[in-house]
């Protein structure tokens, strides 16, 4: 690999090739080799990929920051004058999709995903897309109830659907504006997540806090504000979503980090304060609040104790080959697999199995076994 030209072309701040290289990681997939950069380093977002065979460079997507308060913050993080857009952040799976001789599908972390990659194959119009523009990435959600990542029910998905939330220059990671992103989707008949409105953003927190208010209503993950040009971006979460990943989390306690847990936390008081809960409000926030915690620990220990599989529970559906596919590549990332469930309905492969979270089961046996605790 040439990486003098290859740094040029990445644009990195650093002058030295060795500085950023040492942090890519080779990696492969259909036995092609591509290279990736797993954590952002030197103004390059990680999930950076450098497919050589092809001489491609496909951008990592760049994190998003988080507001916790929306007056001031609104007004804070966007300039003056500018028209802020107001879409629904969906809980579901980060992919970029580009195509490299043939279309596929990037994680946020770089791998290649072959069902995911499978699944846009067979679901989005890449063809006809990458035949009129073959130097841009869509950015997507894989979404649904039959995902291997995310199980979160969204209304007219029976199994798993894609959402584009942006289109990218492939090298240089610029979005296309909001409007023409939108507009482009639609030419191709790409699903996009739901647009709640434009406003400046001396008005855009009211806008922001009706979406919220909707989307808390209906369970929902909640938002994400864009600049009109699609440079600037920042999010916003619901009560309603921050129980629900506290309650992930404490499903499987020993498997999440202290920082995932107070984050959540985080956000919950903060919004409490902003959107002037009155003490009954507070209370049943707080009522709720516990009840994410503690019983999701309290059921996961009982199932330990009886015997039962803890994890991460997924279904699945597509061809024989694509699902043999992502087992391997789950697999391959050291992640332990029980499948409870493989049949064949309409003619595709369904499986039913779970990403056995070994740390939380074996931690909760210890326990249960009369093992101590260091504390």
């Amino acid at each position: 690999m040439d990486r003098d030209a290859y740094l040029e072309r990445l644009g990195a701040t650093t002058d030295e090739p060795a500085d950023l290289f040492e942090h890519f990681e080779q990696r492969s997939f259909d036995g092609r080799t591509y290279h990736v950069l797993t954590d952002a380093r030197h103004g390059l977002e990680r999930g950076t990929v450098i497919v050589e065979d092809a001489e491609t460079v496909i951008r990592g997507y760049p994190s998003i920051p988080r507001l916790l308060v929306l007056e001031p913050g609104v007004q804070s993080f966007f300039d003056d004058g500018a028209t802020v857009a107001i879409e629904e952040k969906l809980d579901g799976f980060n992919v970029r999709i580009a195509a490299v001789g043939e279309p596929l599908a990037f994680t946020r972390s770089g791998y290649v995903c072959p069902y995911t990659t499978a699944r846009a194959r067979k679901l989005l119009s890449l063809e006809a897309f990458f035949d009129e523009h073959p130097e841009k990435t869509l950015c997507a959600e894989l979404i649904g109830p039959e995902t291997p990542y995310t199980t979160t029910d969204y209304e007219g998905v029976d199994t798993h659907d894609f959402r584009v939330f942006g289109v990218r220059d492939r090298e240089s990671g610029d979005p296309l504006s909001v409007a023409d992103r939108r507009a482009i989707c639609e030419t191709y008949d790409f699903n996009q997540p739901r647009l709640f409105g434009r406003a400046p953003p001396e008005a855009a927190a009211e806008t922001v806090r009706d979406a919220i208010d909707e989307l808390d209503a209906a369970g929902r993950e909640g938002v994400v504000m864009k600049s009109e040009a699609g440079d600037a971006m920042a999010k916003y979460t619901t009560e309603a979503q921050h129980h629900d990943e506290l309650a992930y989390a404490f499903s499987l306690p020993f498997d999440h980090g202290r920082d995932f847990i107070f984050s959540r936390l985080l956000r919950e008081a903060f919004q409490a304060t902003e959107f002037d809960e009155d003490e009954d409000r507070l209370q049943e926030r707080a009522h709720d609040l516990g009840e994410s915690i503690l019983i999701p620990m309290v059921e996961a220990i009982r199932d330990v104790d009886d015997g039962k599989t803890i994890g991460h529970r997924h279904t699945v559906r597509g061809d024989a080959d694509s699902i043999d596919a992502l087992f391997d590549h789950l697999r391959d990332q050291s992640m332990t697999i029980e499948v409870e469930s493989d049949r064949r309905e309409d003619g595709q492969r369904v499986v039913e199995f779970v990403k056995v979270a070994e740390s939380s089961r074996d931690r909760i046996a210890h326990y249960l076994e009369g093992g101590t605790r260091t504390e």
